[in-house]
C-alpha cells in the first residue's frame, strides 16, 4: 500500500473494488465546524466521496455467524445501536455520525445513538445502556483502544456483534467483535511524511502535533510519518512532540508554545485537521505569513482544504468518516450468514496544492 510522492496527487488510489463486491470478497484491509458557513452536509456527498475498500488481500481473515457464536437474523427488523465516542464538534465525527443515521435511514433499520462526549467512562455505560434498551447489532467507535472487557463480555453474554470503525479494540477479531473497519494509520502517516518532504525539501526541523493517547490512530500516524522520514529524509529532524488531543483550541495552544521554544520551525504534522487549524490560527496571532511553516494535516475536512487553497496548509492526507454504507453492508452480509473480513481497510485520497480548489467539493 505504499505511494510514492507523485502518486499522491491523486485524490484517491486507481486500484478499488466496489462497496457490496469488497464485503463479498472478503476484503482485508477518521460537516462542519464551527466556522463552515456551507449549507452541505454529510449526506449530500457525492457518490465519489463515499468510501471504497482496497483490493482484497488473498487468504485474508474472516468470520461468520458461526464462528462468532451469533444468530443470522434480518438487518431490517434489526435494532442497530451507535456509540459515538467525541463531541460533534469535529468534523469528522459529524460527518461519521450522519453517515450511520443516513444509512440506518435508507436501509428502514431502527438505529440507538449515544454520544459519550470525550469521556470514555462515558462510552462504557452508554454502549452497556443501548444493550439494555434491546440493540441486536453494534456499531462502536471507540475512544480509547483499551479497557473494553466490561462491554465485550455483556455483548457476549447476548451474542451481540459489534463492528468497530475508525479506532481499533484491542481485543479478539471474530471473538470480541466482527470486524474492524477504518483507514491504514500507519500509511497515512507515510503519506503525510511524504508530503512534509516534499514542501520542506526534506530539511530542517519538524513538530509533531499528536491525537490523543491510549488509541492506535495516534500510534499508527505517528510511526508512518516518523519511519518514512528515518527513510526518505534523514536531515528533517523532529524536534517537538506534544498531544494536541484531536482538538482545534489544544492545537493552537501547543502550536503557541511551540512557536516560543522552537522558533526556526519549519514544519508542523498535525495528525487531525482539527489540530492543523489550530495551528494555523496560533501562527496568524504570532504574526506569521501563510508558507512561513509548512503543515500537513489528516482528515479532508473543507475548512483544511480551503486552508490549502489559502497557502496556509501545504497538505492533507484524507481519512474518510462516511462509514455508514460499509458498516451497514458488513453487517448486513454477516447476520445472512456469509464470510466477512475482520480487517476492512479503506481507501484514502489526498489534497494538495494541485487539487484542492477543485477537489473541495469532496471534502466534509
Amino acid at each position: 500500500m505504499q505511494r510514492t510522492t507523485h502518486r499522491r496527487r491523486l485524490l484517491a488510489r486507481p486500484v478499488v473494488v466496489s462497496l457490496a463486491a469488497a464485503v463479498a470478497l472478503t476484503a482485508t484491509s477518521c460537516a462542519k465546524s464551527e466556522d463552515d458557513t456551507s449549507s452541505d452536509t454529510a449526506s449530500s456527498a457525492t457518490a465519489d466521496a463515499a468510501q471504497k475498500v482496497a483490493t482484497p488481500a488473498a487468504g485474508g481473515k474472516t468470520c461468520t455467524v458461526d464462528a462468532y457464536g451469533g444468530k443470522k437474523l434480518d438487518l431490517a427488523n434489526a435494532t442497530v445501536g451507535f456509540s459515538q465516542s467525541e463531541k460533534e464538534a469535529n468534523p469528522f465525527r459529524i460527518a461519521e455520525t450522519q453517515s450511520i443515521k443516513d444509512e440506518a435511514k435508507k436501509r428502514g433499520v431502527k438505529l440507538l445513538t449515544a454520544n459519550a462526549q470525550s469521556q470514555f467512562s462515558k462510552q462504557i455505560s452508554d454502549v452497556q445502556d443501548l444493550l439494555a434498551k434491546g440493540a441486536d447489532l453494534l456499531v462502536i467507535a471507540p475512544l480509547n483502544s483499551d479497557g473494553w472487557d466490561p462491554v465485550l463480555q455483556a455483548a457476549a453474554a447476548k451474542k451481540v456483534p459489534i463492528v468497530t470503525i475508525d479506532r481499533k479494540i484491542n481485543a479478539t477479531a471474530c471473538k470480541d467483535y466482527v470486524s474492524f473497519i477504518a483507514s491504514d494509520f500507519v500509511e497515512q502517516g507515510r503519506r503525510a511524511a511524504d508530503q512534509m518532504i516534499e514542501a520542506t525539501g526534506g530539511k530542517g526541523e519538524v513538530a509533531i502535533l499528536l491525537g490523543s493517547a491510549g488509541n492506535n490512530v495516534t500510534t499508527e500516524r505517528t510511526k508512518g510519518f516518523k519511519d518514512r522520514i528515518a527513510e526518505k529524509a534523514p536531515d528533517l529532524k523532529v524536534v517537538f512532540e506534544q498531544t494536541g488531543d484531536f482538538a482545534r483550541e489544544k492545537g493552537q495552544q501547543v502550536t503557541e508554545q511551540l512557536i516560543q521554544s522552537k522558533p526556526g520551525i519549519k514544519g508542523i504534522y498535525a495528525e487531525n485537521d482539527e489540530m492543523g487549524l489550530g495551528a494555523v490560527a496560533a501562527l496568524k496571532g504570532a504574526g506569521k505569513k501563510a508558507g512561513d511553516v509548512e503543515i500537513v494535516t489528516v482528515d479532508g475536512t473543507r475548512n483544511a482544504v480551503q486552508g490549502i487553497v489559502d497557502g496556509w496548509i501545504s497538505g492533507v492526507v484524507e481519512s474518510n468518516p462516511r462509514f455508514g454504507p460499509l458498516a451497514f453492508q458488513t453487517l448486513d452480509s454477516f447476520t445472512r450468514g456469509e464470510s466477512v473480513a475482520q480487517d476492512i481497510v479503506i481507501e484514502d485520497g489526498a489534497y494538495t496544492q494541485a487539487n484542492a480548489k477543485s477537489g473541495i467539493g469532496k471534502a466534509y
